[in-house]
């Protein structure tokens, strides 16, 4: 059983609405906390008037001396047993042990001296039972106004008053035999408990020592038999045990109540390491072979496109818009681009080789997409966009120059170019495939100057023949 001490940064924390000032603090509830002792609260909180501190596992009322101004303790499901140690808190008006385990009535007396305390709790308690309860507390406490929700009218507080000899004595009486009742309670827990250190196995069961039954188990299949059987049978006791638990009558006592707590406590670990996941192999990015693989873990939206203008590949990752920048990690290499997102991978692979040094990462500031823009690795061939012409008839005047109109084969008109990269000296230099005629002329280009001979052809040789149908050499 863990039982969580009272600590400053718990009193911090439930004192939020005080911005956290625990030394002006006025109210604070530390219920179901599983505490177990009432400390540091009469030092740290002096101003307190509420405390709530009801669901925990307090046995005792200590440390509250010093709460001059406290109105109103909430300790209600807790094992407190005698009411004590409360004289110091001069302001208490209300008091509430609901559900305790207080069988010395007569310790109420102890408040006489709160003489603000108008109401009180005790239902749920042993000493509710006893004969003459509500008399011999009216009785008591004359200050009382409230007692367990009903108000006390003052005809009873009355005829309380006068038979109080009398209850006080009958009280007495059951309080001794709940005391004797009580102390054979505390043996037999005792007992359960020496008993239960004394076993050998968690679980309550007796088991072999498995050394003297290790020459049976040889081959492997039968061990992996046993284990099986074994968790199957471990499996049925651990439902067996949980319904005996459950069902099986007990006292009503702080023990009880304690035994209760364990066993929840250790059922919640026990699930707890059953939930525990095994951890997870590292997803694989890139295979034994080198290939790289395609991984979106934040299962984000995306889009890859090709920037033909500006030779370069734009990668857009939708992410969060309002998570911050310094959960994205951003990797390009020439063949893929990885981004992390708050840990989780996204891997694309690239259709062509890029620059890493020259990419650009940047965040739009609207939606908060993740933007990267690749320039294409240089050496690349693409192909110039171009506006295409219609195609014209041949004209044999046109071709010898004759008739003195401009050449189809116009400058402006030149038809796109492969780009090669001008750094590689091995590359094809696809202008000068066709002869120049002059410097100032361009490529393809015939001369313009040139005389029809009178066979009506040009002067490229002596057998060539224009023939209409045959298309311009591009």
């Amino acid at each position: 059983m863990n039982a969580a001490p009272v600590t400053e940064d718990l009193v911090r924390r439930r004192a939020e609405h005080n911005e956290c000032e625990i030394f002006s603090l006025e109210e604070v509830s530390l219920h179901q906390q599983d505490i177990e002792r009432m400390q540091h609260l009469d030092r740290w909180c002096r101003e307190l008037r509420i405390l709530y501190l009801q669901s925990n596992l307090i046995p005792r009322i200590e440390n509250v001396g010093r709460l001059k101004k406290l109105q109103y303790l909430n300790l209600a499901l807790n094992n407190i047993e005698v009411i004590e140690n409360l004289e110091g808190c001069e302001s208490l008006q209300k008091l509430d042990l609901t559900v305790n385990f207080v069988g010395l009535l007569s310790s109420v007396e102890s408040l006489r001296h709160n003489v603000l305390l108008t109401e009180l709790f005790l239902v749920g308690n042993p000493c509710a039972q006893f004969e003459g309860y509500r008399q011999y507390v009216v009785a008591a406490l004359p200050q009382l106004k409230w007692l367990d929700g009903t108000e006390i009218s003052r005809s009873e507080r009355i005829r309380a008053s006068r038979g109080l000899e009398e209850a006080r004595r009958r009280v007495w009486e059951q309080e001794e035999e709940y005391l004797k009742r009580r102390g054979e309670e505390k043996e037999e827990a005792l007992r359960e408990k020496g008993d239960e250190e004394r076993k050998p196995g968690s679980d309550g069961r007796w088991y072999t020592d498995i050394n003297a039954a290790a020459p049976a188990l040889v081959e492997n299949q039968e061990n992996q038999e046993n284990q099986e059987n074994q968790e199957v049978e471990e499996n049925l006791d651990e439902e067996r045990r949980e319904k005996e638990f459950w069902h099986t009558p007990c006292p009503f006592t702080p023990e009880s109540r304690l035994e209760a707590h364990r066993h929840l406590e250790e059922k919640k670990k026990t699930k707890e390491k059953v939930k525990e996941k095994k951890p997870k192999a590292p997803r694989t990015l890139i295979t034994a072979e080198g290939r790289v693989l395609n991984v979106n873990e934040p299962k984000l939206d995306f889009s890859l496109t090709e920037d033909e203008d500006n030779n370069t590949i734009v990668l857009n990752l939708e992410v969060y818009r309002h998570m911050d920048t310094s959960l994205i990690d951003v990797d390009v290499q020439p063949t893929y681009a990885r981004v992390k997102v708050k840990g989780k991978i996204f891997q694309m692979v690239l259709p062509a080789e890029v620059k890493p040094d020259s990419s650009t990462a940047q965040r739009s500031q609207t939606t908060g997409h993740l933007v990267l823009t690749m320039p294409r690795a240089e050496g690349e061939i693409k192909v110039t966009k171009t506006v295409s012409r219609p195609r014209r008839k041949s004209n044999p005047t046109r071709r010898g120059g004759g008739g003195g109109g401009s050449s189809p084969w116009d400058s402006k008109r030149r038809p796109g170019r492969l780009e090669v990269d001008p750094g590689k000296h091995a590359a094809v230099d696809f202008a000068n495939i066709v002869r120049r005629q002059s410097a100032e002329e361009g490529p393809l280009e015939a001369s313009r100057t040139a005389p029809p001979t009178a066979a009506g052809h040009c002067s490229f040789s002596d057998g060539f023949v224009d023939d209409p149908d045959v298309p311009p050499l591009v």
